[in-house]
């Protein structure tokens, strides 16, 4: 059984573009390329958290509706959301109303500041949990990984809410810490490249 999908192209792409016509642009343009951008990492975490139960079309039919909700993700404002901010996003038909979840966030974002301010950035710190490209699985055949597992450990020691192992690996395949479009996916090959050129990131030397 084939693990791919013709895309509008023509040309193969992961499969799972199949659940969705909206996954073929969001698959070519944005899952797995490497991301730095701290602000682009909270908020990845934040809809893979809300994305927890359902189904990332869900997320993503909401995603613009998410950001102008946390105004962007911008985690220095929502770090200052109060109870009144939770009460109005209860009430917003436009995201996912789930009150645990949308206290996780501001709790995040306090947690992100505390983790700048120890490690330079977020990016940094998450960039440190890499796997090692020679030990990764075969592509999509886990949801989780000794590194995901990792990460959503000291994440929720630090105080972080909704990031277990399988939320953490579906972030770090979305932001290019691993690259998991499978082989034959068109897409893949421009992944590789741009992780090769990618910049890792480096924890602050104390």
């Amino acid at each position: 059984m084939s693990n791919t999908t013709k895309g509008p192209d023509g040309k193969p792409r992961c499969k799972w573009c199949e659940a969705a016509p909206e996954f073929f642009a969001y698959h070519d343009a944005e899952w797995g390329y490497p991301v730095d951008n701290d602000q682009r990492l909270f908020e990845k975490l934040c809809l893979e958290s809300f994305q927890s139960g359902l189904s990332w079309r869900t997320i993503l039919a909401k995603r613009e509706n998410f950001r102008k909700a946390f105004h962007h993700f911008d985690f220095n404002k929502v770090a200052r959301f109060t109870q009144r901010d939770v009460t109005r996003l209860l009430k917003d038909e436009g995201i996912v109303r789930h009150r645990g979840k949308i206290e996780a966030v501001i709790n995040n974002a306090k947690r992100v500041k505390e983790t700048i301010k120890t490690h330079g950035s977020l990016a940094a710190y998450i960039w440190s949990f890499e796997p090692d490209e020679k030990r990764l699985a075969k592509p999509q055949s886990v949801s989780t990984s000794a590194e995901s597992t990792a990460l959503s450990k000291e994440l929720k020691k630090q105080g972080w809410k909704f990031v277990g192992p399988t939320t953490v690996y579906a972030f770090m395949q979305a932001m290019g810490l691993v690259n998991d479009h499978v082989k034959g996916c068109v897409t893949r090959e421009k992944v590789e490249k741009a992780r090769k050129k990618f910049k890792r990131p480096k924890i602050r030397a104390k």
